[in-house]
């Protein structure tokens, strides 16, 4: 099994570097399969949300897994319509029972909207509490970033990781810059441009792949960790998960990095700036149907 890298986040936790998604991933016994099957070919960092609706199946295949808690990086995220501070409290708790764990490593705000400050705090004393060890946010935005930062939501304790889409069209530099400021780790959904055909029919990449002896994928991968992102690459098929952990083994060049830099388009599919977001996504999902 190869080493897999990690980064040390700005409250000292050292995460793995490349993790399993697993959005859209059914909870009809597809996820623990697929979690299962990641962590047996190497991954040590699995991402679920609330709003997945497999948090269960994720951490019964932690635990049929036999490899150590403590080897796992565990990440979930609360959905906004639990933002409220008492409704988060127990949204945290209810994460925990649905995962079996004792604590969640990386626990996110999975929206940036609504009673962000209510939620955070409940997340802050959680984290004080042992019961999650790093806490962060999703699809913020810098213009969402600055409107909280300013509102002083992040005085006490900055968010360790800012999860939002990235991919080599679409490397939010601006972003990463501001973050880079508040020593803020850049985690990447969608780093694969959610199987782009036109990304992955780019000249440039397909010249580096041929390079390299490898596929379009592992280097738009490599040149993503290069860049300091942490990234999930997603695939359900077990010979697809090791591919996408075969990202160690070589490095892009100075020339090679500027020049995919250079493919950056500036603008992503999803636009947590735009008018109707929070009101389209608080009705996307119902995360108590089941209760």
């Amino acid at each position: 099994m190869k080493s897999i890298s990690v980064f040390q986040l700005n409250d000292g936790s050292k995460i793995p570097a490349i993790g399993f998604g697993v959005f859209q991933i059914p909870n009809d016994g597809a996820t623990y399969d697929a979690v299962l099957n990641a962590l047996e070919v190497g991954y040590r960092h699995i991402d679920t949300a609330v709003a997945y609706f497999n948090e269960e199946e994720v951490g019964k295949a932690i635990k049929d897994s036999g490899i150590p808690r403590n080897e796992i990086w565990v990440t979930s995220k609360m959905w906004l319509q639990d933002y409220d501070y008492v409704d988060a409290k127990q949204a945290i708790e209810r994460s925990l029972t649905k995962l079996g764990l004792e604590y969640i490593d990386l626990y996110l705000l999975h929206q940036p909207y609504g009673k962000l400050a209510e939620a955070w705090k409940a997340m802050v004393e959680a984290k004080a509490a042992g019961k999650i060890r790093s806490i962060g946010v999703s699809n913020m935005t810098p213009k969402i970033w600055t409107k909280w930062q300013q509102q002083g939501l992040f005085d006490d304790v900055l968010p360790s990781v800012n999860q939002v889409e990235y991919n080599p069209y679409f490397q939010q530099k601006e972003l990463r810059q501001l973050m880079a400021d508040n020593q803020v780790t850049l985690e990447a959904w969608g780093p694969l441009g959610q199987g782009n055909s036109e990304l992955f029919s780019e000249p440039l990449l397909q010249s580096i792949a041929a390079k390299y002896d490898k596929n379009v994928g592992k280097v738009i991968l490599r040149f993503e960790h290069q860049e300091g992102m942490i990234i999930f690459p997603k695939s359900v098929r077990k010979e697809r998960m090791q591919s996408n952990l075969d990202i160690f083994d070589f490095q892009l060049t100075s020339d090679e990095m500027d020049g995919i830099r250079g493919l950056d388009r500036g603008q992503g599919r999803h636009n947590p700036d735009a008018p109707g977001v929070q009101e389209m996504l608080l009705q996307a999902f119902d995360v108590h149907k089941n209760e």
